[in-house]
């Protein structure tokens, strides 16, 4: 039976968010919570850049040692071949990333307005079938082809570029709503029809610009299921992304488990666990610096509040009465150190031994044998990139795997 994986994008559509910002270290969390929640793959930013390279290297070891679960690493490259040569060549230098996203522009609207001649259908597909041979030939397992404004490519044009992509070596399509103009019903007949035609999972990857990604990327997976294939759907934490944003990571998980017509029609095929949702979100809500709505699913400090006489009865006698799921599912909301009330004693950019030794004691987080100077040392460099006192999880990454969070800072030290 085919089944439902997610693409979380939150480290590469999710950080390109204007006005908002994340350190290395913030990215390299992200990681860790996706797997902590059973998601399938993260798209964890550009391996080609240079200053992505000591964290691309520091997740991939991250990886190795367990941090991460299983998730599986990706990396996103424009869809042409100079790019993917350069992120190749960072790969031959020891970083490793077996898993590609190439993306290039598909509709006419792109072709006319931002190719400007330079490219026309033809080269298009020229350039992003000899993108992928690269990505191959420099050892790539999976490689997805994203047609970038694909809701506006015509149906003819975009299954000429999937069957091309298919037959150049790429296991996946992604459909991008890269100005969110889609809807449920029509996203559902283009995927099913496009599935169908190229034999491979298409790739839900949609903005939320009148208020439908999850809708439409709900929508989109059935209509891949409908081909008789997977489908893959890229999501943001919280919603976070480009103007208006991404999909609702969590949004779209409760959707397949909890939406009448979709949970009893899906499999889901990561093994998603929700009691780190709640940790996850206000964690990415912290770190962004951008306030959950009080109304947000799942998470929101209203998602569960009942105040209204009729409602209030009724959760009272049964929360059935007027809840879709159980809250205690998400997980419980976090208790931070830094965060509590009164006295109490931190550890960050400019604290001690003392303070460290304390806090750590408390959250009782054992250092390994001579290993207290390093993750010391770390801890002041990670709460200096974030600008923000360390959450207890952030800590607790440090002091389980400062080698590998030290590949995030190289030249600091000796050979790291």
């Amino acid at each position: 039976m085919p089944s439902i994986h997610f693409l979380d994008v939150t480290n590469r559509d999710g950080v390109q968010t204007a006005r908002t910002g994340l350190s290395k270290f913030g990215k390299v969390m992200v990681n860790f919570y996706l797997g902590r929640l059973g998601v399938a793959q993260s798209e964890i930013g550009f391996p080609f850049l240079f200053h992505e390279v000591p964290y691309v290297r520091a997740c991939l070891a991250l990886a190795e040692a367990g941090a991460f679960g299983e998730l599986r690493l990706s990396g996103w490259c424009r869809a042409v071949p100079a790019d993917v040569e350069a992120a190749v060549a960072v790969q031959a230098g020891g970083v490793g990333l077996r898993h590609y996203n190439l993306s290039i522009s598909t509709s006419d609207q792109m072709i006319a307005h931002k190719f400007r001649g330079k490219l026309d259908r033809a080269a298009i597909i020229e350039e992003m079938t000899a993108a992928v041979a690269v990505a191959r030939a420099g050892g790539a397992q999976t490689i997805g082809v994203n047609a970038e404004d694909g809701s506006r490519t015509d149906e003819g044009y975009l299954t000429e570029f999937a069957l091309a992509a298919r037959d150049a070596g790429a296991t996946r399509v992604r459909y991008c709503d890269t100005i969110g103009g889609d809807s449920p019903g029509r996203i559902r007949e283009r995927f099913a029809k496009l599935a169908s035609a190229v034999g491979i999972p298409v790739e839900t990857h949609c903005h939320n610009d009148l208020g439908m990604a999850v809708a439409n990327s709900v929508s989109g997976a059935l209509g891949d299921l409908d081909a008789g294939q997977d489908a893959w759907v890229n999501t943001c934490v919280n919603g976070i992304g480009e103007r208006a944003g991404n999909a609702d990571l969590l949004s779209c998980i409760l959707a397949f488990q909890h939406g009448f017509g979709v949970a009893d029609a899906v499999s889901i095929g990561d093994p998603v666990d929700l009691s780190w949702a709640r940790r996850f979100a206000l964690w990415a809500s912290y770190a962004f610096g951008q306030p959950l709505p009080p109304a947000w699913p799942g998470v929101g400090r209203n998602a569960f509040a009942h105040e209204s006489g009729i409602h209030a009865d009724g959760a009272l006698k049964d929360r059935g009465n007027y809840e879709l799921y159980d809250d205690a599912t998400l997980g419980p909301f976090p208790a931070d150190w830094y965060n509590r009330a009164g006295r109490v004693v931190l550890t960050g950019e400019y604290g001690g031994k003392a303070g460290f030794r304390h806090v750590l004691d408390g959250l009782g987080v054992e250092v390994g044998p001579g290993e207290e100077d390093l993750v010391f040392s770390l801890v002041q460099l990670c709460a200096s990139a974030t600008s923000k006192p360390l959450t207890d999880d952030e800590l607790r990454l440090i002091a389980g795997y400062p080698d590998e969070v030290a590949l995030l800072f190289p030249g600091q030290f000796g050979g790291a």
